[in-house]
């Protein structure tokens, strides 16, 4: 943290030249970001005039500060408009990290595609004893292959088939067993906060209830289920602070039945999911047109929460927080995160729930109120999706094998690495933070409760213009629950995040009025 005096008038200075992280270095540290089309920028070095300026009570002792616009700050800023802080950076991937990206292997994730396509049909109502064929055999081939990578991890990684009956319902026309089939890697130091990633694997045709006929369900999903898979391979042998599950789950194109069912789980059981993501669709970066966009993967975040109560609507339309829930604070973390020349890609954040009219299994997470956000491919093509498979005017249909491009779900699978790591070994999103509304003032004062890890370096305050899609400001404010900044707060979105001792930073928390 940044070394702090007084200055002339009294006040608390921090020397921001000494902050959480050295992003003045390359290597470990340094920040390595580039577009699709591959330019790059070097390290962005925080300016070394930038101050912020803390007046911090007696009697707290670095408890409570403030930070008021100065010309200094402002002449920093700049990105966006001026005012206090520093522009925000990416948070480049640390060592472990970068060598973690390195072994994302897409010659595996072509076999883990093609054995998931050779079951013929992977259709929830598919046979479940078959050993050769049908949606039972696919569990439990995933499930030997969990079991082989949790035999490195030294007693961490857990795995489980959560199986359950699911009764009659659209879609469904008799009483059906399905079973997610999951990996839980416990953290070391904070096991009860908890980031998924899912796949389905189950498949389908052009007629949602055809059990019978050959759906290969190559890209939907083979190879969303082959990046949880390459995710959990690597990750096994490695220490986080945080829990990561890793699973493939069944009952998609039926209805979401299995994200549901262990969805309504982890809510039951009190669960701290504080981040999800779905890869659904992410084998093609070829259109219908057959344009390759080979860097580009989509994400989606929703902005109103589908989880909203009447009286959390009333809030959010009384503040403006229609693009700050957490699920679009998620999607931030993956661009600060993900978007660099380690993985290779742009992600491109798609404000809406899920594709239009669609959904896919970040749904039921998002309905018990979990963050969540789903990737997949920059363009569909709908003749290799939910078809059966033929040739028609000599047009090639179905959701086959040689419609995959491996290297590209290995990159879409460092994206994935890259958030998850990120989320597993940073801080926890700080909980309970709000904005002081107590009384009128053109000052904005944030508080929010302490956070438990050992390794807590501070917190940041970030804001950008109501207008900015992206936080374009940092202040760091140090080791404290409380801070006053000189910005109105009905003029610009504020922002909480922590910061450890290593760089990492949690996500950013939305404030709430008190």
């Amino acid at each position: 943290m940044g070394r702090i005096g007084s200055d002339d008038a009294g006040m608390v200075r921090i020397d921001e030249n000494a902050g959480f992280y050295d992003d003045e270095r390359t290597g470990e540290h340094g920040s390595e970001h580039s577009d699709a089309a591959g330019s790059e920028t070097g390290p962005v070095r925080m300016g070394a005039t930038r101050r912020a300026f803390l007046s911090a009570s007696a009697a707290s002792a670095g408890a409570v500060a403030m930070v008021p616009l100065t010309a200094a700050g402002a002449a920093a800023s700049t990105a966006g408009p001026p005012g206090p802080g520093a522009p925000v950076t990416p948070q480049p991937p640390d060592a472990e990290l970068r060598a973690m990206l390195r072994e994302v292997d897409h010659r595996r994730i072509e076999a883990t595609v093609r054995r998931l396509v050779a079951f013929g049909t992977r259709h929830t109502l598919s046979s479940q004893d078959d050993p050769v064929r049908g949606i039972g055999a696919a569990r439990d081939w995933i499930f030997e292959q969990l079991q082989g990578y949790a035999a490195a991890s030294d007693g961490r990684m857990r795995v489980e088939k959560q199986s359950y009956l699911q009764p009659l319902a659209p879609r469904i026309p008799t009483p059906t067993v399905i079973s997610n089939v999951i990996a839980t890697l416990r953290g070391d130091t904070a096991p009860n906060r908890t980031y998924v990633v899912t796949g389905h694997y189950d498949s389908r045709v052009t007629d949602v209830l055809n059990f019978t006929s050959d759906a290969p369900g190559a890209d939907d999903d083979a190879s969303g289920v082959a990046v949880a898979m390459e995710l959990a391979r690597i990750v096994a042998t490695r220490h986080t602070e945080a829990t990561i599950v890793f699973a493939a789950v069944a009952g998609e194109e039926q209805g979401l039945y299995g994200s549901t069912h262990m969805a309504q789980q982890y809510k039951a059981a009190g669960a701290d999911i504080q981040g999800m993501f779905s890869n659904d669709i992410v084998g093609s970066s070829t259109d219908e047109k057959g344009i390759r966009h080979p860097r580009t993967v989509r994400l989606f975040a929703e902005g109103v929460p589908t989880s909203e109560t009447p009286a959390q609507a009333a809030i959010r339309q009384s503040i403006g927080g229609e693009n700050d829930s957490t699920s679009r604070q998620l999607s931030r973390f993956v661009l600060d995160v993900a978007q660099n020349r380690s993985t290779g890609m742009e992600v491109r954040v798609i404000w809406r729930r899920d594709r239009y009219l669609r959904g896919s299994d970040h749904v039921p997470f998002l309905r018990e109120g979990f963050p969540a956000c789903r990737f997949t491919e920059p363009n569909e093509n709908y003749a290799h999706e939910h078809q059966d498979v033929r040739v028609e005017n000599g047009v090639q249909f179905g959701d086959l094998v040689e419609f995959c491009d491996f290297p590209y779900i290995a990159r879409v699978a460092r994206v994935n690495l890259a958030t998850l790591w990120s989320l597993a070994q940073a801080p926890g999103t700080p909980k309970g933070v709000k904005i002081d509304t107590s009384r009128l003032t053109n000052q904005s004062t944030l508080l929010w409760d302490p956070a438990a890890e050992a390794d807590l370096a501070g917190y940041e305050v970030l804001w950008r213009e109501t207008t900015a899609p992206n936080w374009t400001h940092v202040i760091p404010v140090g080791n404290v629950t409380t801070v006053t900044i000189d910005l109105n707060k009905d003029h610009v979105m504020f922002g909480v995040r922590a910061v450890d001792t290593a760089g990492h930073r949690s996500p950013a928390a939305f404030p709430l009025p008190t």
